[in-house]
């Protein structure tokens, strides 16, 4: 995590535009039969298979607007804990159409997946309108009995410009590849970021970051500058501003190979809702090379009772 102020509820925006009624329905929708469990065939096993599934209801719902993959794929009891969609299949359903039908170009750029047990994180590039900047979203799925059972969002609208000359996506250091190094990293990488993690956020003590972060330091948060010093610097300056920051323990931590992911939530002063936040750690050679977040207030309202947590 690296606190800054987000552009704002992006999704809040596309559901809004979609015309969505405020319970986020659509009135033309149908509810099907979703009473049946899928085979052990349909289930599928394994992180691969679950990755294959988010991308796949990802990118069906929101550029093919094939409402029926949610029936495939997601529980007709999902819990959501995006605060702009009820809880369950049904609803999924009616925002994937609705946004489809007012933005029928749209595509869900997929960047990267890693998985691990039962949750799998994507993070993507959600452009609506073909030549628009569009918003980064960070996805978490919990898979039970082969489908999609529970479901986080945060998003974020893509800036300008950037303080680093990154955007907030790609993958700047080496090997340049968005797939996820070999499974037999992923246990030391958890651990080494779940201290990263501890030690420079929740205690917020920027000057753990000579002991974690290699000096070049890639920085995808668009309001900060590459580099170790320059994440110090930055850290350092906000603590001062924020003195009673609070910032969480991860509510959900996915590791696999060189990628850790961490859900936060980061309150810069008593009394203020805060921020939902991802945070993307690369580690390679024992040291943190990459970082992208995404961050999303939390709204005063929501329409389910799941909170974004």
């Amino acid at each position: 995590m690296t606190t800054t102020t987000p552009a704002g509820p992006a999704f809040a925006d596309v559901l809004a535009a979609a015309g969505l009624t405020p319970d986020g329905t659509a009135p033309t929708a149908t509810a099907p039969d979703m009473s049946r469990e899928p085979s052990a065939q349909e289930a599928g096993s394994g992180v691969e298979h679950h990755k294959a599934v988010a991308v796949a209801v990802l990118k069906g719902l929101f550029e093919a607007g094939d409402t029926q993959v949610v029936d495939r794929h997601v529980r007709p009891d999902l819990v959501q804990h995006s605060p702009f969609v009820p809880d369950g299949a049904q609803a999924l359903k009616n925002a994937g159409g609705a946004v489809h039908a007012r933005f029928p170009d749209a595509e869900y750029r997929v960047q990267r997946v890693i998985a691990q047990g039962d949750l799998v994180l994507a993070h993507s590039h959600l452009v609506l309108t073909p030549g628009t900047r569009g918003t980064a979203v960070v996805d978490t799925f919990r898979f039970r009995g082969g489908r999609i059972a529970e479901h986080w969002q945060v998003a974020q609208e893509v800036p300008e410009a950037t303080a680093n000359g990154n955007d907030m996506f790609s993958t700047v250091s080496r090997p340049q590849t968005n797939e996820p190094g070999p499974a037999w990293l992923t246990p030391h990488h958890e651990k080494l970021v779940a201290e990263v993690f501890d030690q420079v956020l929740v205690r917020k003590n920027p000057a753990a970051a000579d002991t974690y972060y290699t000096p070049e330091y890639h920085q995808h948060n668009p309001n900060i500058p590459d580099g170790r010093d320059a994440a110090k610097t930055w850290l350092g300056a906000y603590f001062d501003a924020f003195p009673q920051l609070s910032v969480s323990a991860p509510k959900l931590l996915v590791a696999e190979g060189d990628v850790v992911a961490v859900h936060s939530h980061g309150v810069p002063a008593p009394g203020l809702r805060g921020l939902a936040i991802v945070d993307l750690f690369r580690v390679v050679d024992g040291k943190v090379v990459e970082h992208w977040d995404v961050l999303q207030e939390v709204p005063e309202t929501a329409a389910n009772d799941n909170t974004m947590f």
